[in-house]
């Protein structure tokens, strides 16, 4: 039998097979996170797009180049293929900044994909052209097949990556630095090189809203919250105006498409208008709130995004997580280096040609070129003689004279020699000293020289590249607040089920799959559920309801009998902190208690019942009344005030009760535009029952609303807001562009339709209101002019404005001025007694 011939590897040895994976693992690691992945911090480039820069350079005759030929060109450096430099280049393209295209280059809002290569065309930009490239501050390497040289870094004199932004997954790292505002990082560059601190916020050619408030530099475990812009076209119709960073039109379609199949929020129609701005109009469906429907699209869809940053870079050949901060300084540092080898080169340059020119003027000014007519025996004897020629004038020069400065200037035609020609090498001399005085001078203060070349580039490249993202705080959108209500809940109250499941029994209310259910049995016991198909709660229940553990106004009256004395208790209680799914007993606890009464009351209300004893007691009087307003509020573990030690028959309410509960008190949030109740912002008052609110707005409407907490306010326009008093008469003042002039109006609200707009100032373009009050006596300081030309005025207004109808034009106040500011004595901050003051 013929020997086994077959290779055996021994795979604990370090050449076999474990060997060569843990090696070839490593080896492939490392070169997907240093030559794919992860951009360095040099240039903020991966080697695709240093590459593609590079080719483009050398490509790049100031016309468009086909995109096609430019993946050719870059194949040259790069060894992936067509596809992923022809990604690459595009996605450059779209960020319009160092690359300028021509043709369809897609569309990073809705999606679209760019043209065929062939089709599409692109150059480098003028900016590009200015800070990424300098042949002479280049470090080289060889490319891939050793053909080619290509830069190991672009001395590129901006923070790139901060400005464009980066993606990359690499084997167990990724980076996602998010992209920069232009401007912003030309003025913090300005800002560090001055020693001042400096603030760096992301900014999105997308547009919309970021909440930097746990941005923490880009740094990891950092995270910004991004929503697009919805704006209320009108009560059934609302509009996107914006797509968040990451996210397309089509896909933010699709989120809200989901949403409305899942029942979270209810519209009827969705329709993509965007062209040159984006625009998507939602339909909602009747009766269905715009406030309510907006959070809930920055809820449940891609109207909102939360997006984690990661900064991780190559440095010194290594991947490193650091902040934009750093990076920005990093940069900044970089551009001064590479700023002062520019000048160091060009001062050698300078020196250089100095030197020459210098030679040149001396060779024709003190006719040393004559050393080539004489009749010297060889040619190494008249460039010795040149030489000798020089030998006084040496310590003029800067360096040494070599042969090849003689070889040079031998080889300049000789000709006869005018002053005229004397004197042009005299001030070519004299430009180069102050060439080389004012190099020096930028040497040594190379940091003003930083700080100047930055504010040249914000200066050429800065115009239309203000911020398009707008830096806001976010309120907190609690979900439960705003899903729509699309289950069904039904209850089986003597069994004690409760469920969407159970279509059968009796249909209880409308309520979302989010909502926490409350549920009061005949036991005394209480239970707060999630919605489910079918949840058991206990038999004989008596009450059921939605529950909002954060209203402690809604209050429970109740009498209960104790089942081991027989003695009847009545309580009223508030339910807040709870545990869910939990059973409470709300009675002494026995199990023959039993509730004889129960009442949920939404603000307090307090009630009288009639109590009837049973006929077989031994009480005298069979009945009394019994009145909840007389026992306090307790939690809801308290035993209860005594009613009666008799055995009751039965409960009946008696009289409707009132709110023993002071008015409810609201506050305006300012800053998200919100009505609260936790004290934050603007105290507006305590409301009691129907009263409504008053708000102002700058665009010169009113409008008159609940009190419902889930509204949404523009807090930027609100100029007035507060409880509506109908007697009230508002005092505005509005500025009409028409007659360039103030116009002042008095008047009372006749209106009465709630959450609609009335615009009670002139109608026109570029209206708008300058101030307004309620205020009985309203006095108005005027103030116009500056400095020893300020001039003030103080105008009670009821004296020479009479009350009008909401709908009329007003009086003319004064003509317009840039420099006139209003404000009402009780708002007016003091002001210096420098100019004329009158009271009219």
């Amino acid at each position: 039998m013929a020997k086994d011939s077959t290779k055996q590897i021994d795979l604990t040895n370090e050449s076999g097979v474990n060997g060569q994976y843990k090696t070839w693992f490593l080896d492939y690691a490392s070169y997907v996170i240093l030559e794919r992945a992860v951009p360095g911090v040099d240039d903020g480039l991966k080697p695709v797009q240093r590459r593609i820069l590079h080719s483009m350079k050398e490509m790049d005759d100031g016309r468009f180049n086909k995109v096609a030929n430019i993946i050719g060109q870059s194949m040259q450096y790069h060894p992936h293929g067509d596809a992923s430099i022809g990604e690459a280049l595009v996605n450059m393209g779209q960020k319009d900044l160092l690359i300028e295209t021509q043709g369809n280059w897609g569309d990073v809002r809705t999606g679209d994909d760019a043209a065929a290569p062939r089709y599409i065309e692109a150059r480098l930009s003028k900016f590009a052209l200015e800070v990424a490239f300098n042949p002479k501050t280049t470090e080289w390497q060889l490319s891939y097949d050793g053909r080619k040289q290509e830069p190991i870094a672009l001395p590129m004199k901006f923070p790139l990556l901060l400005a464009q932004g980066a993606d990359g997954i690499a084997v167990g790292l990724s980076t996602k630095i998010l992209p920069h505002n232009f401007c912003e990082l030309c003025d913090a560059a300005i800002k560090y090189l001055k020693g001042k601190k400096f603030e760096l916020y992301p900014d999105f050619l997308t547009g919309g809203m970021i909440d930097t408030a746990n941005y923490n530099e880009g740094k990891r475990g950092g995270k910004v919250r991004v929503r697009a812009v919805i704006e209320e076209v009108d009560k059934k119709t609302l509009a996107i105006k914006s797509v968040p960073y990451g996210v397309t039109t089509t896909s933010l379609m699709e989120s809200i498409v989901k949403a409305n199949d899942q029942g979270k929020i209810k519209i009827k129609k969705v329709t993509d208008e965007t062209a040159k701005e984006v625009e998507i109009l939602i339909e909602l469906s009747a009766g269905i709130s715009p406030d309510i429907t907006i959070d809930a699209l920055y809820a449940f869809t891609d109207c909102e995004v939360s997006i984690s940053p990661n900064a991780c870079v190559i440095v010194d050949n290594k991947p490193r997580f650091i902040s934009v901060h750093e990076l920005l300084r990093l940069s900044a540092d970089r551009t001064k280096d590479l700023l002062k080898r520019e000048l160091e080169i060009k001062l050698s340059e300078l020196e250089e040609k100095w030197h020459y020119t210098s030679l040149e003027k001396i060779f024709f000014e003190e006719k040393i070129y004559k050393e080539l007519e004489k009749g010297h025996a060889t040619w190494e004897k008249v460039l010795e003689a040149i030489d000798k020629g020089f030998e006084p004038f040496k310590k003029l020069l800067k360096r040494d004279v070599t042969r090849e400065d003689i070889l040079k200037l031998t080889e300049k035609p000789v000709r006869r020699i005018y002053k005229l020609d004397i004197q042009d090498l005299i001030t070519q001399i004299k430009g180069l000293e102050a060439d080389m005085k004012q190099v020096k001078h930028d040497l040594e203060h190379l940091v003003d020289f930083a700080v100047a070349y930055y504010e040249n580039l914000l200066k050429k490249y800065g115009k239309d590249r203000g911020r398009k993202t707008e830096i806001k705080q976010f309120d907190v959108i609690q979900a439960k607040q705003v899903a729509i209500a699309n289950t069904k809940l039904y209850v089986n109250k003597a069994e004690g089920f409760i469920g969407s499941g159970l279509k059968k029994d009796e249909f209880l209310f409308d309520c979302s799959n989010l909502d926490d259910i409350i549920v009061f049995t005949r036991r005394g016991i209480m239970k707060i559920v999630k919605v489910a198909d079918k949840i058991f709660i206990g038999k004989d229940i008596i009450h059921v309801a939605l529950f909002d553990k954060a209203d402690d106004r809604m209050t429970y009256n109740m009498i209960y009998v104790d089942g081991a004395t027989g003695v009847s208790y009545a309580k009223r209680f508030n339910v807040t902190g709870i545990t869910r799914d939990k059973e409470y007993d709300l009675t002494k606890g026995t199990d023959k208690s039993k509730v004889h009464y129960f009442t949920a009351n939404a603000n307090g209300e307090a009630e009288v019942v009639k109590v009837l004893l049973s006929p077989n007691s031994s009480a005298r009087i069979k009945e009394l009344d019994f009145y909840f307003e007389e026992l306090d509020i307790k939690g809801r573990g308290t035993m209860g005030n005594q009613v009666t030690k008799y055995p009751i028959r039965s409960v009946k309410l008696k009289e409707a009760g009132k709110s023993t509960l002071a008015g409810r008190k609201l506050w305006f949030d300012d800053k998200f535009g919100r009505l609260n109740s936790e004290e934050k912002g603007l105290y507006l008052g305590s409301f009691e029952g129907e009263e409504k609110l008053l708000v102002i707005y700058q665009e010169g409407t009113y409008e008159i609303t609940d009190l419902e907490l889930t509204q949404r306010f523009d807090a930027e326009k609100v100029m007035l807001i507060e409880k509506f008093d109908p007697a009230k008469v508002v005092t505005a003042v509005y500025y009409d562009n028409d007659k360039l002039q103030f116009t002042v109006k008095r008047f009372k609200i006749e209106t009465t339709t709630l959450h609609n707009k009335f615009l009670f100032i002139k109608e026109g373009e570029n209206n708008r209101l300058e101030a307004v009050t309620t205020d009985k006596q309203p006095i108005l300081i005027l103030t116009s002019g500056k400095g020893a030309q300020q001039r003030i005025q103080k105008m009670k207004i009821a004296d020479f404005v009479e009350v009008m109808g909401w709908k009329a034009v007003g009086n003319k106040l004064a003509d317009f001025n840039k420099t006139v500011s209003m404000d009402w004595e009780q708002k007016a901050r003091p002001v210096e007694d420098n100019g004329q003051t009158e009271l009219f």
